[in-house]
This record gives structure tokens, C-alpha cells and sequence, in this order.
């Protein structure tokens, strides 16, 4: 059957007749009568009998109707896309994020985006790298925003930012001296708050602790930089974090440092490699790069 055939033969099975047929597709009646006749006669059987001008299926036009129905949601749902681009409907951005990119750089770098794309659709969700790679394999988003380039075969990483690992206190730890300079493994004093242990960035920092004979002890530990962010901004106690959650915290509660030796820590821009961006999507990325780089020159004080 062709797919003009399938659209007049579900027709016709929701509605029985020829005329309320012609009504749904917006046809005439004869070109209805006319499509189904030769549905039927390539068929080589009749699929309606005709009774006092309803048509009521037969047991085959039931067992074909159940095959098509799929075919024929798609059908409708190509027809709806075409309409729509043919009139420029509003497009949609796909977009995930790790939650600290979430909460450090979109914010903002999504109000300066929809100063251009007001009425550009985007879908914001948060995973966590490994999800964000089987959302971007699998279609289900058309950018993702990671500090992790998870360096898959099907994956592109693209750095768009990059900042220095930081060392965040309470307000009034250091001298102003001090937050010049700076700290090292054998300079974290008091209470210490850590990050998980199977966490890459944590994993650095014990790496570079135990590399200078030192043994931090971590009395709180997180899941989640937003969380070490926010109670260090407390006065809970001193976090080793990226440079765009630490630049993202409020300036009068903290003071921020750069973790010696230096260790660079980047944002990566991450799209499935046969997927190219759109135009919108591509101004969202550079949008966030911006606001991610603008962020780091800010920094806390």
C-alpha cells in the first residue's frame, strides 16, 4: 500500500464512511472512493463490505489496520514537521549539563543567549558524564556541558573554557597577602571538606596531596560541588574545587586561591560526533564559553 492509501484506509476504519472520510483529509468524496478502490484492487481483495453506504471492515482490514497504525503516527508526525519548518516554527535546544555547570555558568550564559533567541525552545536536564554520553549517542540531546571529556569514540569534546583548580575558604581565612599566593597540600589548615571518592576532580586532589607527603583528612565529604560550595560559604570548613563553581560563589563570604602545583581544569562542549549543531545550539555553546571564561576573569576576591 502506498502511504496515500494507509492515510484514506485509517480514515475510513476511524470514521465508516466515505464522506467522513473525505472530511478528515480534506478531500472529495470521489477521490476517496477513487484511492480505496485502488488500495483494494492492488491488494487483489476487498477490505469493506458496503451496507446501505457505511463500510464496515473485514476481518483482514483489522489485521492490516493494526500493522499500519505505527506507519501511519509517523506518517503524521513527518507531515507536522514539514509544516512546521516550511513555517519557521520555533526550534528546540537540547541541552544537559553536570549540575555544578548548571548552576555555575548557565544562568547567566542562558540570559544573554535569549537576548538573540527569544523564542528558541531549549530543554535543560542534568546528568552526570556517563548518562550525558548515552543521552548524546543515543539523540535524546544535541549539546551536553561536562569538566570530563570522556574521550569515547562516538563523542566530540571540545574545550570552550579552562580555569586552574582552586582552593576556597570562609571569608577572613587568609590575609589579603596571602590570596595572592599560591597553597599548596601542605598549606590546608582547619576543617576540610572532600569530595566523593570515585569523583575525578577529588581523585586529583589527594593524587597531588599524596605526591607532597601529605594525608588530608576529610571529615565531610560530597556528592556534588554545589554542595562543598555552599558550606564552604557557610564557614563549614576549606574545599579544593573547580575553578567555574568557585568563581560562581559569593565574594563576601569566600576567598579563593589557586592550587599549587598548578592544575588546569577545562570545559568541555561535548556533541555525538555524526550529530553537527544547529545555528541556535552553536550561539547557546558560544554563549556559554563566554559567560564560562568572563566568569574566571571575575573569580572570587
Amino acid at each position: 500500500m502506498r502511504l496515500r492509501h494507509i492515510e484514506v484506509f485509517h480514515a475510513i476504519m476511524q470514521v465508516g464512511t466515505i464522506s467522513g472520510a473525505a472530511q478528515v483529509l480534506h478531500i472529495s468524496q470521489p477521490a476517496v472512493t477513487k484511492v480505496l478502490q485502488h488500495a483494494e484492487l492492488q491488494l487483489g481483495m476487498p477490505l469493506f463490505e458496503r451496507v446501505r453506504g457505511k463500510l464496515y471492515p473485514k476481518p483482514e482490514a483489522h489485521r492490516l489496520f493494526a500493522e499500519t497504525e505505527k506507519l501511519n503516527r509517523d506518517l503524521q508526525g513527518i507531515r507536522r514537521l514539514a509544516a512546521s519548518l516550511k513555517g519557521r516554527a520555533v526550534e528546540t535546544v537540547r541541552l544537559v549539563s553536570t549540575p555544578t555547570l548548571a548552576i555555575s555558568v548557565l544562568p547567566q550564559a542562558m540570559t544573554a543567549w535569549r537576548r538573540e533567541f527569544a523564542q528558541t525552545r531549549c530543554e535543560l536536564a542534568t546528568y552526570h558524564t556517563s548518562e550525558i554520553v548515552n543521552a548524546l549517542r543515543l539523540g535524546e540531546a544535541d549539546l551536553a556541558l561536562s569538566l570530563q571529556d570522556p574521550r569515547h569514540p562516538g563523542i566530540v569534546a571540545e574545550p570552550i573554557a579552562q580555569g586552574m583548580l582552586t582552593v576556597m575558604a570562609p571569608s577572613g581565612t587568609w590575609s589579603e597577602a596571602e590570596c595572592a599566593q599560591p597553597i599548596g597540600p601542605e598549606g590546608l589548615t582547619g576543617e576540610l571538606i572532600g569530595l566523593a571518592d570515585n569523583d575525578p576532580l577529588g581523585e586529583m586532589v589527594v593524587a597531588s596531596c599524596e605526591a607532597g607527603g601529605v594525608t588530608p583528612v576529610f571529615h565531610t565529604v560530597v556528592q556534588t560541588y554545589q554542595i562543598a560550595r555552599s558550606l564552604v560559604e557557610a564557614g563549614a570548613g576549606t574545599a579544593v574545587l573547580d575553578p567555574f563553581t568557585a568563581a560562581s560563589a559569593s565574594a563576601a563570604k569566600v576567598q579563593c586561591r589557586q592550587w599549587a602545583p598548578a592544575m588546569p581544569v577545562q570545559l568541555f562542549l561535548l556533541t555525538a560526533s555524526h550529530a553537527p549543531l544547529s545555528h541556535g545550539a552553536r550561539e547557546l555553546a558560544n554563549a556559554i564559553g563566554a559567560t564560562a571564561r568572563a566568569c574566571l576573569e571575575k573569580g572570587c576576591q
